[in-house]
């Protein structure tokens, strides 16, 4: 077999592949044989079909299944050995019929397209600046809190009136376009949570009072299209039929009284061996969870805004047709050219950053070790543990669980990224400059939805 480049640019190349008989003919002849003993045919004793009819009826479909198996690990062989670095995988070349002749096998010449990945060299030094954002913990953002957690602890009492954090139960019923009851159309009970819902959704509950209709549009209601189907006691796949346009008739209102903040209630959160037995221990304790629980999308956005702008400032160039035309032929679902067009810029985004990220692992200036993995599986195991208010069990047993836990591919490349994710931003808060900068909550999230 003869295996050519021909560079085209710097993003582009082609393969050209010349295949001889003996690159395929024992693979071939193997296949013909596996046939024949397995093909069963009128006439014909099982194994003892002639080959010139097993030839006839499924040669051309035995080689072409082994050609393709034959090209696909010569051109991995050679792009290994070449030590090339290509996007996305080899395509055969779109206006090249492969040159031979599949009733007569002999020689064949195929033609491949590859992606070339640039060529980066990636640097962090203390001219590279970002700013690290937090959240300022003021006393709006502990007295909700506080709220919420003394709600969730509170008891359900009835309410003759709604106001903004009620729970109203009551009757979905379908309106035509006129607001009349669609004749057998849905009702069904369900609850809405004011607390939950958009505040503008939320005002129009706002004084309802049993027994009172308000005309509602329930996707407007529901958190995602679960909760839009449960609310109505449908499964997702009916909603594309269903319409929008309810009334729902109120039929009770529940209300949250908080909790008293008092010793029995500290005890009963936290567990008499806390160390939170006042109300000022509660709120301390209140502001020191919010910190560390705003500190994960503090990492986030800072995250977020090192591959911006490492982005910027490297801007990988991709060979982009070439791209565009891999991911239609790879997705499992048919795509349209439009469709690969509307989400391109945000795959052609992650891809660049993924290359500069590779680099920087390349370099090992980012590293995981086994040990790292191991280390991070308990650490999360044991918050597991202190969330229901249990012990972590020893050390050994803990172990054999992060080995289980690991041993499921996907939780091991979700905690694999996550200290990934860790050691980048170590690794540049080391390296760059960084402001830190504490910002208000709403603030934090306008930076946030910036994207």
């Amino acid at each position: 077999m003869n295996i050519t480049q021909e560079k085209i640019d710097d993003k582009n190349a082609l393969l050209k592949i010349k295949v001889e008989p003996t690159d395929y003919n024992e693979r071939y002849n193997d296949a013909l044989k596996r046939a024949r003993k397995q093909v069963q045919m009128p006439g014909f004793r099982p194994g003892k079909i002639p080959m010139g009819v097993i030839k006839s009826k499924y040669g051309k479909s035995l080689l072409a299944e082994e050609m393709n198996q034959v090209l696909n690990q010569s051109i991995q062989s050679y792009i290994a050995e070449q030590n090339l670095k290509i996007l996305g995988s080899p395509m055969p070349k779109e206006d090249h019929l492969d040159n031979g002749d599949w009733d007569n096998p002999g020689d064949f010449e195929f033609i491949y397209e590859l992606g070339l990945a640039p060529k980066l060299e990636v640097t962090i030094t203390k001219k590279d600046k970002y700013t690290y954002y937090t959240i300022q913990i003021d006393k709006k953002l502990v007295d909700e809190e506080v709220d919420r957690i003394a709600r969730r602890y509170g008891k359900v009492e009835d309410a003759d009136k709604a106001t903004d954090k009620e729970l109203i139960v009551g009757d979905f019923v379908e309106l035509d376009e006129n607001n009349e009851v669609v004749p057998a159309g849905i009702m069904h009970q369900s609850t809405v949570s004011l607390e939950f819902i958009d505040q503008d959704q939320a005002k129009k509950f706002h004084g309802a009072e049993k027994d009172a209709e308000i005309i509602v549009q329930p996707s407007h209601l529901a958190k995602n299209e679960d909760d839009h189907a449960r609310m109505l006691g449908l499964t997702p796949d009916s909603l594309a039929t269903t319409g929008d346009n309810f009334k729902f008739i109120v039929r009770e209102i529940k209300r949250m009284e908080p909790a008293e903040l008092n010793e029995e209630f500290f005890n009963k959160t936290f567990g008499e061996d806390s160390e939170v037995k006042t109300e000022k221990d509660f709120r301390e304790k209140v502001s020191a969870d919010l910190a560390k629980h705003f500190a994960t999308d503090s990492d986030k956005l800072f995250k977020r805004d090192i591959s911006n702008a490492m982005i910027d400032k490297y801007n990988p160039d991709l060979p982009d047709e070439f791209l565009k035309r891999w991911i239609r032929l790879s997705n499992e679902k048919p795509l349209t050219a439009e469709e690969v067009d509307n989400d391109y810029a945000e795959y052609r985004k992650s891809l660049q950053w993924q290359l500069i990220f590779n680099e920087l692992v390349s370099k090992e200036a980012i590293k995981v070790e086994q040990e790292d993995v191991v280390a991070k599986t308990k650490e999360l195991l044991i918050g597991n543990y202190a969330q229901y208010g249990m012990p972590a069990p020893e050390d050994k047993e803990l172990e054999e669980s992060a080995k289980r836990v690991l041993g499921n591919q996907d939780e091991a490349r979700k905690i694999y990224d996550m200290l990934y994710d860790e050691k980048l931003i170590t690794y540049v808060k080391e390296t760059a400059t960084i402001k830190d900068k504490e910002v208000s909550f709403d603030k934090f999230v306008e930076l946030a939805e910036q994207g």
